[in-house]
């Protein structure tokens, strides 16, 4: 899952973003205002994190943009500003939840997991394909009931590989979305990773789910191959 954070303090950006990248959570910073409502309005992300106090556009202009254009968005307040009349404010603006600095990074955590708890639908939280399943909140992957340890980004990828099966990804959305990059015709990052899956993934097992589309990239779906060789036994 995608993380906005927008803190104009670069030790406790790299703090939290550090922190977070740990929980297996990915992760984009920003460090003022206006680049965070741009971000926020391009790109899709789970959870963003607010701080107020932000140069060129305050945080409560930033929320405002972000809920006309990702009503939908959680909003989680992180700031000094502890007042009632602050924390009023936000919630009426549209954030979902206020944490007063300094604050417990064991609590901001429980915050974002319950945030994300209520955004997504049950039947989201876990990703399943074929014997394949990824659960989005306790970060966990299994193939056939054994747990497979994967990093941080190919975590992301796997997840926007399964947010999309049976759709053939370019490696320009890829490297956009999962490392939040423009498309480099000299970087081969992509692929690269797909390796790493597939040697996780797939090795091992008969129905292989990671494949590439000629022409297109990458797509995450059942073995064609096989499907084909099943239809035919069955009408033997």
């Amino acid at each position: 899952m995608r993380i906005l954070i927008a803190e104009d303090d670069e030790a406790l950006a790299r703090y939290l973003r550090q922190g977070l990248e740990a929980e297996c959570y990915e992760v984009g910073v920003a460090a003022e205002g206006e680049q965070a409502a741009q971000m926020g309005e391009a790109a899709q992300w789970d959870l963003a994190i607010l701080d107020l106090n932000l140069p060129k556009l305050d945080g409560v202009s930033v929320l405002r943009r972000l809920r006309a254009k990702r009503p939908s968005l959680p909003v989680l307040i992180l700031t000094q500003r502890s007042q009632v009349e602050d924390r009023v404010e936000c919630l009426e603006t549209g954030a979902d939840d206020f944490l007063a600095k300094p604050f417990s990074f064991r609590e901001l955590s429980a915050r974002i997991r319950a945030l994300l708890r209520r955004s997504h639908e049950p039947s989201a939280a876990v990703l399943r394909i074929e014997d394949l399943a990824l659960d989005r909140m306790a970060r966990r992957v299994e193939r056939a009931g054994k747990a497979i340890e994967l990093t941080v980004r190919e975590f992301a990828l796997l997840e926007y590989l399964m947010s999309n099966a049976g759709r053939g990804l370019t490696r320009a959305m890829i490297l956009g979305h999962v490392w939040s990059l423009d498309f480099d015709t000299t970087t081969n990052v992509v692929d690269v990773y797909i390796n790493y899956l597939r040697r996780k993934i797939d090795d091992g097992h008969a129905v292989k789910l990671i494949h590439t589309v000629r022409g297109v990239g990458y797509q995450l779906n059942r073995d064609p191959g096989k499907e084909k060789g099943e239809a035919a036994s069955a009408g033997a």
